[in-house]
């Protein structure tokens, strides 16, 4: 049996559910309660009262019509709310597969995602789990902005993603086909990132990936193989292929500039829609479009040493053989302290030499999807 969160004598991340509808709050609250511990209120005002007096409070669940106060209301008052911990809440609104007007409004109003009433459980709690981890990873990060200083020289970067004309996709094939490419790639970026790093949705076809020690020419690096690896990729549905594409922002904070988590987000998503009226597909820094050329030779990627070791152990011997020479250039600091602890006369010159020939730079294979089952 999986331990609980109470197993450990810690709480449950709290949501709130807010509808009108009695079998719709108690349908949602079926599919959650084993994971979070949910709060219920019946419209967007009494929400909203709920909201201010709760800190605890981590998503908001809401529907859009409702008496006394809607979805788009309380929208607005959590988005210009004066009280930090409310206005960056994320938001899930409730909508149906037709409501592509709604959608669009709430989404200005700066709703996080949408999801409709037969949304599976399982897609429910992965979009809830991630929404949590973004809100807890951004109060640790800025809690503990000093520690991470120290320890990663000062160094986060955030990578915003975007899935090029993903409005376009939703209207042409359907909301639900939409949400299949959305999940698809959540599943793509989560596989491809260390295991310290952070995927987070941020809208519908939008991502952040948040990396702790790895400076902007690494993020680029990174940026560059996975638009390269995206556009290998073929997707069919009712006999049709579907190619997409993205528009990737980047942003850095060093020890010196004390940027925000939220400033930093909020920078890399500016860059990735200034990309996006570049013509998409394309990846933007603060020095504009991002090429292989413009990307430092040694760029400093301190990649996960664990996270290759359980690569090796599972088979995936092809991704270690990839980023070899990023795994050497971080564990030469520990081969030279061994060296010289133990005067063993290991040929690390050899080995840097070597692996300065490795062409880490391949564009990656990538097989095709040839359909939209999970």
């Amino acid at each position: 049996m999986n331990p609980t969160h109470e197993q450990f004598g810690s709480q449950l991340p709290r949501v709130l559910i807010i509808d009108d509808s009695r079998m719709v709050r108690a349908s949602l609250i079926k599919q959650i309660r084993a994971t979070f511990d949910v709060r219920e209120e019946v419209d967007g005002e009494a929400g909203w009262q709920t909201l201010l007096l709760d800190p605890t409070i981590e998503v908001v669940i809401s529907d859009i019509a409702m008496p006394k106060l809607d979805g788009f209301g309380l929208l607005e008052r959590i988005r210009s709310s004066k009280i930090s911990r409310i206005q960056d809440l994320p938001t899930i609104i409730i909508s149906g597969e037709d409501e592509d007007e709604a959608r669009e409004r709430a989404k200005s109003l700066g709703a996080t995602d949408f999801i409709s009433k037969g949304t599976p459980t399982v897609e429910l709690l992965a979009r809830l789990d991630a929404l949590v981890k973004l809100a807890q990873t951004r109060r640790e990060l800025e809690k503990s902005r000093e520690q991470l200083v120290r320890n990663y020289q000062g160094d986060v970067s955030v990578m915003a993603i975007e899935i090029d004309h993903f409005s376009d996709l939703s209207k042409r094939y359907g909301h639900h086909v939409a949400q299949l490419i959305h999940r698809k790639m959540s599943k793509l970026l989560s596989a491809k990132v260390r295991k310290e790093d952070t995927v987070a949705h941020l809208a519908e076809g939008q991502f952040a990936i948040i990396s702790p020690s790895a400076d902007l020419d690494a993020c680029g690096a990174f940026a560059l193989r996975l638009r390269r690896s995206i556009e290998t990729i073929v997707m069919t549905y009712k006999e049709e292929r579907i190619r997409i594409s993205l528009t990737i922002g980047l942003a850095s904070a060093n020890g010196d500039a004390h940027m925000t988590l939220e400033e930093l987000i909020a920078t890399a998503v500016a860059r990735a829609q200034d990309g996006k009226t570049m013509g998409g597909n394309i990846v933007v820094s603060e020095a504009g479009e991002v090429t292989p050329e413009s990307v430092g030779r040694f760029s400093r990627l301190a990649v996960s040493v664990d996270h290759a070791l359980t690569q090796l152990r599972t088979g995936q011997v092809d991704e270690v053989r990839r980023r070899i020479r990023e795994l050497i250039g971080t564990m030469m600091p520990l081969l030279e302290f061994i060296d010289a602890e133990y005067r063993a006369g290991l040929p690390l010159g050899l080995l840097a030499e070597r692996a300065n020939l490795i062409n880490i730079e391949k564009t990656e294979v990538v097989k095709p999807i040839s359909a939209f089952g999970e």
